[in-house]
């Protein structure tokens, strides 16, 4: 009997041990139009901050903007890309986004790779530059 609830016990640290290694990973990215492939002329500013959580897949962002030249017509993660690179969409954050823009989505193994290796950046594009106005690096913060 007590084999046994020493075992359970155990187990219960364990499981506890191997959910503590899933804590959630943060990630923060300054934007400007300076990050932008090729660079706007504009003097907005935003930010996105994102959290992962491994073992849900999930993945909750708030991303924040002003100073834009126009209204935003949308905004994207994008993926995979280093700094520099442009890439396909990878999450759409929707059309004529509002700041703030919050929301979660599933990501798959692979997207949540690429994330954790730094090769997503978000952006926000306006009629002016469909193209991007605002661009950062989603970079894991400690």
């Amino acid at each position: 009997m007590i084999r046994t609830i020493l075992l359970g016990c155990v187990s219960v640290l364990f499981c506890a041990g191997a959910s503590a290694l899933a804590a959630p990973v943060k990630f923060h990215a300054s934007m400007t139009p300076g990050a932008e492939v090729p660079p706007p002329d504009t003097a907005g500013t935003g930010t996105a901050d994102a959290s992962y959580d491994p073992a849900t897949h999930i993945l909750t962002y708030t991303v924040t903007f002003n100073g834009l030249s126009g209204p935003a017509t949308m905004a994207h993660f994008h993926g995979p890309a280093a700094a520099g690179a442009n890439a396909g969409v990878e999450v759409k954050l929707g059309l004529s986004p509002k700041s703030p823009i919050k929301g979660s989505t599933k990501l798959t193994d692979a997207q949540a790779k690429e994330l954790e290796a730094g090769l997503w950046y978000a952006n926000v594009h306006t009629a002016k530059n469909p193209k991007g106005e605002l661009r950062g690096q989603l970079e894991e913060t400690k």
